[in-house]
């Protein structure tokens, strides 16, 4: 799958805007994480426009339970831009950010996030998530961020399908 051969549309996002490839880029990651036997998570952060950081999760690699794309994704941007605040930013998550991951991303002041597949849909692949919406977390916490979930949904599964038939993978 490539960037170019995704049907990108989302009613809550608009109509083909330039935006679809932001996602894109997020799932193209993730699939190159895959590949190197990593799980089938990635994250793109975006400004102005312009990617500052793209990363698929990195736990295995790492052996570090924290590195989830992200993670990965908001220490990239933040070392690239020299700050903590990513002020203007929106984070596309392949898959709904886990409440370590919104609690970062709350922290990082990041604006919004669009997420493709749902924390019960990687519960559903065999991930230990929490069952805690970022809806909920949003509401629980008096968070400001934006969130446009289910966007490319059908482009995000395909990365638990694609994980699903690596010989040897491992969840967390």
């Amino acid at each position: 799958m490539t960037a170019s051969s995704i049907d990108l549309y989302h009613p809550a996002i608009g109509d083909f805007m330039p935006e679809k490839r932001f996602m894109a880029a997020a799932i193209e990651k993730t699939f190159e994480g895959i590949r190197s036997g990593q799980t089938p998570f990635g994250a793109c952060i975006v400004r102005n426009g312009e990617i500052i950081s793209c990363e698929h999760n990195r736990v295995w690699e790492t052996t570090d339970i924290t590195a989830h794309a992200e993670i990965t994704a908001i220490r990239e941007a933040c070392r690239k831009l020299g700050t903590v605040e990513l002020t203007g930013c929106t984070i596309y998550s392949t898959t709904e950010p886990c409440p370590m991951c919104f609690s970062a991303i709350h922290w990082a002041r990041i604006e919004k996030i669009v997420f493709g597949t749902s924390i019960r849909d990687a519960a559903d692949a065999g991930f230990n998530e929490l069952a805690i919406s970022n809806q909920e977390l949003k509401k629980d916490g008096c968070s400001h961020i934006h969130i446009v979930g289910g966007f490319m949904r059908e482009e995000n599964i395909e990365l638990f399908r694609e994980f699903a038939a690596r010989p040897g993978k491992k969840t967390y």
